[in-house]
């Protein structure tokens, strides 16, 4: 397939032409999210070499119930919802959560050829867990060893899988099927291109106070605009005059939270601030008792960020993109 030999060759982006299809589409989100990776590509790789080595080990019945994009896609919680074939995308209305109401608009609107939602729906919400395998990783890049992380995550995952089932998954996609309206969700692999833009700006700015983090968040445009809303960048634990210490991008990417139990690890790893994008009051208790910083972003803005540097290439390609529910439009490109 076409994903797996941009995996490999790492040379997808540049190659669609313009009035690029819903397939498209689909596969420059899924490369665009490979090469922001926090994991590396390489790993990327390995995570789906280990995907095809388990699904070889199926029975017959088992590799008909199984996912086969997974062999190809990392992201399990980025899909084609539905696909009306052989249709050129020219417009699109892209936003955070798209459901019921933003179809409609969409219909009424009457010249969207796709619709385009951050968050998950329909059977990519259903295996939102399966993407939560990434956050291990990533906090083992950060020093805390990959055993410990996957036991500590190995729980929570378990939790979110069974939380997801009682969830009326598939409600706006057959909304979008009475429509006729193509549908897709874009979720990992845009948090993967928010997070790879903050950890190359906490990079280059190195801040020493958590001060300086916060002021850092509020100079990108997105969070500035969310200022304005009451909805922009806060410190959740610790002061503005502390120290950050090792800064890290733990809380942006992989499905949802993790485990509230990662963070004595994370202070044992001699982590010192984390950026997140939200927080469940359990967990920041527990990171304020092992004396992290913990700022956080805000949550539409964060998701606005990465989905942003998504839709600009798009729009380099001719697509116009409508903004809508919760998303803060900012165009990088051409600038």
């Amino acid at each position: 397939m076409r994903v797996a030999r941009c995996l490999l060759s790492g040379k997808c982006v540049a190659r669609y032409a313009k009035n690029m299809t819903i397939q498209q589409i689909y596969e420059l989100a899924v490369n665009m999210g490979v090469k922001a990776d926090l994991r590396g590509r390489e790993k990327v790789k390995k995570y789906l070499e280990l995907a095809k080595k388990k699904y070889e080990k199926l029975d017959k019945e088992q590799k008909q119930e199984f996912d086969k994009e997974k062999l190809t896609n990392p992201y399990s919680d980025t899909r084609i919802l539905v696909d009306n074939k052989n249709k050129e995308i020219k417009k699109i209305l892209a936003g955070i959560d798209m459901e019921g109401s933003e179809l409609l608009l969409a219909d009424k609107m009457g010249d969207i050829d796709l619709v385009i939602s951050h968050h998950p729906r329909g059977k990519a919400l259903a295996d939102l867990h399966s993407v939560m395998d990434l956050q291990a990783q990533v906090l083992a890049d950060y020093g805390v060893p990959i055993n410990i992380a996957e036991s500590v995550l190995r729980p929570r995952i378990s939790e979110v899988n069974r939380g997801m089932s009682p969830i009326n998954h598939n409600r706006p996609v057959d909304m979008a099927k009475l429509l006729k309206l193509n549908y897709m969700c874009v979720h990992t692999p845009a948090d993967n291109l928010g997070a790879d833009f903050l950890v190359k700006l906490i990079e280059k700015k190195k801040p020493e106070f958590v001060e300086d983090v916060l002021k850092m968040l509020k100079e990108i445009l997105e969070y500035k605009e969310a200022v304005k809303l009451n909805a922009g960048p806060a410190l959740f634990t610790g002061r503005p005059e502390n120290s950050c210490g090792k800064v890290v991008v733990t809380e942006f990417t992989g499905g949802t939270s993790g485990a509230k139990e990662i963070y004595e690890k994370m202070a044992n790893a001699g982590i010192g601030t984390i950026i997140g994008m939200h927080m469940r009051e359990e967990h920041r208790k527990e990171a304020e008792k092992y004396h992290l910083n913990v700022v956080i972003a805000g949550h539409m803005a964060s998701d606005s960020l990465g989905m942003n540097l998504f839709l600009d290439e798009l729009e380099k390609k001719g697509i116009e993109a409508v903004p809508c529910s919760g998303l803060i439009r900012i165009k990088r490109f051409g600038k």
